[in-house]
C-alpha cells in the first residue's frame, strides 16, 4: 500500500490536539536551522516575501522582524489564529491568509522571495495531483529573478515518505526555474516534545526571467 493512503488528516484538529504538548511535530519554536541561517547569512530578496504553508508562523515573524512585507498562508485557520496573535504580541505586521496551496489566490503577487519549509513533502506524501497543482501555481507567485527556497524531509529518512534530489531538480527546472541547487541539510522535528533529526534538502532557485531561451 502507497504511504500516501493512510496520510490523511484534519490540521485544525491537529493544532489543537497538540496544542497543550508544543504543536505538531514539525512545530520547533522558530525556522528551521537551515532557513534561519539563509535570513542569518542575508540570502532573502525584498521586500515582498511569501511563505506558503507557514504554520503558525514562526517563518514569517522571523522574516517580518527583519523589515520584509511578509504574506504567509497555510490550510489551517487554527494555526493561522495562532500566528496572528503571535505577530500581534510583537507589533508585528504581517498578512497572514487561510488558503490552500493548491488554489492559491494572491493579489499582492508576484514575490521577491518564496519559501516553502515543508509543505511539498506533505503534499507529496497526500496526492501527486495535488503536488502538480501547487507547482503548476508557483511560477506566478514568483516575480523573475525572485528566489525561491524549499525545505524538504528526504525519502532517506526511512520512513516511506519524502522526496528525492531527482525529484527536487525535475521539479524546478529550465525554462522556468534557473540556477537551481539541492543541498544535503538535517529538517529538526519535536514528536512528543522530543527531538528529532531528519536528512532533509534545501533547494534554492531563480524565476526565470521573460525571454530565457528554451
Amino acid at each position: 500500500m502507497d504511504a500516501r493512503d493512510d496520510y490523511d488528516f484534519d490540521y485544525d484538529d491537529l493544532y489543537r490536539d497538540t496544542a497543550g504538548s508544543g504543536g505538531p511535530p514539525w512545530v520547533i519554536g522558530g525556522p528551521q536551522p537551515a532557513l534561519a541561517r539563509v535570513l542569518d547569512d542575508g540570502e532573502v530578496k525584498g521586500p515582498k516575501v511569501l511563505d506558503i504553508g507557514c504554520g503558525p508562523g514562526d517563518l514569517a515573524i522571523a522574516l517580518a522582524r527583519r523589515g520584509y512585507e511578509v504574506t504567509a498562508v497555510d490550510i489551517s485557520r487554527v494555526a493561522i489564529d495562532m500566528a496572528r496573535d503571535k505577530a500581534a504580541a510583537e507589533g508585528l505586521v504581517v498578512h497572514f491568509e487561510v488558503q490552500d496551496a493548491t488554489k492559491l489566490s494572491l493579489p499582492s503577487a508576484p514575490f521577491d522571495t518564496v519559501f516553502d519549509s515543508g509543505l511539498l513533502h506533505s503534499l507529496d506524501r497526500r496526492s501527486r495531483a495535488e503536488v502538480d497543482e501547487y507547482l503548476a501555481l508557483l511560477p506566478g507567485m514568483a516575480a523573475p529573478g525572485a528566489k525561491v527556497f524549499v525545505l524538504a524531509v528526504s525519502f532517506e529518512a526511512g520512513h516511506g515518505w519524502g522526496l528525492t534530489e531527482l525529484f527536487l531538480r525535475a521539479s524546478f527546472a529550465e525554462p522556468l526555474w534557473v540556477g537551481t541547487r539541492v543541498d544535503s541539510i538535517d529538517v529538526s522535528a519535536e514528536p512528543d516534545g522530543q527531538d528529532l533529526t531528519l536528512p532533509g534538502f534545501l533547494l534554492r532557485t531563480l524565476r526565470a526571467h521573460r525571454g530565457t531561451a528554451l
